[in-house]
């Protein structure tokens, strides 16, 4: 199993978030990283209530994950996807347009498809019963409507976004994972597809349960 508390590899996360969080925290996105290359991590839990102060000189946000690559340290998910990714043609094509490719879509996945998706979650989690967020939730569901239908067609017949599975599709996939409860990857059939083909990968089920198992009770808030 990649997680390994001697790797060189090291991935800050936190040690308790609440419920509707699990599974969705960003150090999931290196964790599968990790996973598909078979790469060993070790994992530096820190608290998501306290965060230590050292952690901000990594993380000015105090967020997570942090990487800590034998002495080289960057934080942001997207940019410690494409350090990892860097490593293994599995996850960056070493031809030209495939890598340009990667790229592209990477970019898209956290650009162009996560912000929307992250405000329907502020919307309907954390703004929940506002006035505001009743007024904004009908043209943010029609706005990303048309972004996933837009993607939903450039799939095409393609298993994934630049043929073979690469480090695009662990960004895509994580960010779609946050529009299936609203029920609208369902809406787009080869998006649910695509989706189901990729968390289907022993590589994300492993990086899941992984998290999954870093959280403990005793360091959540009291009672």
């Amino acid at each position: 199993m990649p997680v390994n508390p001697n790797a060189a590899v090291e991935i800050t996360a936190f040690d308790w978030v609440p419920e509707f969080a699990r599974g969705h925290v960003r150090d999931l996105r290196p964790r599968w990283a990790c996973e598909e290359l078979g790469l060993d991590y070790a994992e530096h839990l820190i608290s998501a209530i306290n965060r230590p102060a050292d952690h901000f000189l990594f993380q000015p946000w105090g967020q997570v994950p942090v990487l800590n690559d034998d002495g080289v340290r960057l934080f942001e998910s997207g940019a410690i996807l494409l350090h990892l990714a860097e490593k293994d043609a599995r996850l960056m094509p070493r031809d030209a347009q495939g890598r340009a490719s990667t790229l592209a879509w990477i970019f898209a996945a956290y650009n162009s498809v996560e912000p929307m998706l992250f405000e329907l979650n502020n919307v309907d989690i954390f703004a929940r019963g506002e006035e505001w967020a009743k007024l904004r939730r009908p043209s943010l569901i029609e706005f990303i409507q048309g972004r996933l239908g837009r993607l939903n067609d450039a799939m095409g017949d393609k298993h994934y976004l630049v043929g073979d599975f690469t480090a695009a599709d662990i960004a895509m996939a994580s960010v779609l994972r946050e529009g299936v409860e609203a029920g609208l990857i369902a809406e787009q059939p080869r998006l649910q597809a695509y989706l189901d083909r990729c968390l289907a990968r022993p590589a994300f089920q492993k990086a899941l349960a992984a998290q999954l198992a870093a959280f403990s009770e005793e360091a959540g808030p009291p009672a």
